[in-house]
């Protein structure tokens, strides 16, 4: 349980949000982190912001040299991690102070390589909207295949098991496109708590987009980041829809 922790933080205007997710990373039990944060040209105070925090040496803030995307961003990221171990949090969501020290004990109790936990939903002013998502106790290949079934702020991976992951320059289910890569090289194990908060409603957020643009992004990260055929990339994205409305039914948990 001395392992570092190289934390995988893009950011793009963030200014609202990031100090928040910082202090949460900073409160964290397990202190043997680093704090990758790439912003991506952000045009507000992001900047302002992170610059109160760099006198920890745990965290180190790169700035790419032109707006790339988050897959480029967490790409970066990656290449300049450090750790054993990887985690995600994006610069708008939260983690319980427990969260990296329950996660590698779990991992490393049960010679896992690549976990994901429970977590909740917040609003834009940082309230629970009763919403708590988990998923399947195990998902292999397969699994990823159907579904992308762990929230990206939840994840974390052997690294020296796993390698170095990186992704197609796709816009979004950048997160996805490397759990697929995982996947082909471990299982992924749910630990069953409620160990995050994943911001939703926020504008330009995934989740605030219609469906037809998400299945076109699921089309995109099999066609492109998979390189599969159009038949093979078009039955994924039909899997995926399929298996989206199972996970709403039987993971997706309205609190009252």
């Amino acid at each position: 349980m001395n392992d570092l922790v190289s934390i995988i933080m893009p950011s793009y205007n963030m200014g609202n949000y990031i100090e928040r997710s910082i202090q949460c990373v900073l409160e964290q039990t397990y202190a043997n982190w680093e704090l990758i944060i790439v912003d991506d040209c952000s045009t507000d105070n992001t900047g302002e912001v992170v610059s109160q925090y760099l006198t920890d040496k745990r965290i180190r803030y790169i700035k790419n040299e032109k707006n790339s995307g988050a897959a480029i961003s967490r790409n970066r990221a990656i290449r300049e991690a450090k750790g054993k171990w990887i985690a995600f949090l994006d610069s708008d969501d939260l983690w319980m102070a427990e969260k990296l020290q329950k996660q590698i004990r779990f991992m490393e109790s049960n010679g896992y390589h690549f976990s994901y936990t429970n977590y909740a939903e917040i609003d834009i002013n940082g309230n629970r909207n009763g919403i708590t998502v988990t998923g399947p106790r195990k998902i292999t290949k397969t699994g990823f295949f159907n579904y992308c079934w762990p929230g990206c702020l939840t994840v974390m991976y052997d690294a020296e098991s796993i390698g170095l992951i990186q992704i197609a320059d796709i816009k979004k289910n950048n997160d996805y496109a490397m759990w697929l890569k995982a996947s082909r090289k471990a299982n992924c194990y749910l630990l069953n708590e409620e160990l995050a908060l994943y911001r939703r409603g926020r504008i330009g957020s995934i989740s605030t987009n219609s469906i037809k643009t998400m299945i076109g992004w699921h089309y995109k990260l099999y066609r492109e980041a998979e390189g599969e055929s159009f038949i093979q990339a078009m039955f994924n994205t039909g899997r995926n829809m399929v298996f989206g409305i199972y996970k709403k039914k039987r993971f997706v948990k309205k609190n009252g």
